[in-house]
C-alpha cells in the first residue's frame, strides 16, 4: 500500500463527521503543548528512558527549576508520567502515543 493510499484510508473514517468542538478544543490545546522548545527538548530526553529531573536538566542544558516547571505542564497533559524509587522521581513519556507524535513530527520537518 503506498503512502498515499494509506493516507486516504485513514481518512475516509473522518467523512462528514466533525468531532465535537470540545474534542477540537482539546486537541488544539494539546499541540500547543508542543510549541514550546524546552517541552519539546524534554520529551526528546525521555525517549530513551525514565530520567530525574537533575538528569533532564543536564542534557538539556536548563536548571531544575525550569524542568520542573515544564514536567507540570507535560503531566498535566498527559504526556509524561513519573514515579518514586525511593527519594527519586523518575519521568518517562506517558505512552508509546507521545513517542510516535515526536517521531512523526521530526519525520515530517527532516523530509
Amino acid at each position: 500500500m503506498s503512502n498515499a493510499d494509506h493516507h486516504d484510508e485513514m481518512f475516509d473514517a473522518f467523512d462528514d463527521v466533525m468531532p465535537d468542538e470540545e474534542i477540537l478544543y482539546d486537541l488544539a490545546d494539546l499541540f500547543k503543548v508542543f510549541s514550546d522548545t524546552t517541552r519539546i527538548k524534554i520529551l526528546y530526553s525521555l525517549m530513551n528512558g525514565e530520567r530525574r529531573v537533575a538528569d533532564i536538566a543536564d542534557s538539556i542544558g536548563a536548571t531544575q527549576s525550569a524542568v520542573s516547571h515544564q514536567l507540570r505542564i507535560l503531566k498535566a497533559s498527559r504526556l509524561v508520567k513519573f514515579q518514586r524509587d525511593g527519594k527519586n522521581v523518575m519521568y518517562s513519556l506517558a505512552d508509546d502515543h507521545v513517542y510516535t507524535m515526536l517521531a512523526q513530527g521530526m519525520s515530517h520537518i527532516c523530509e
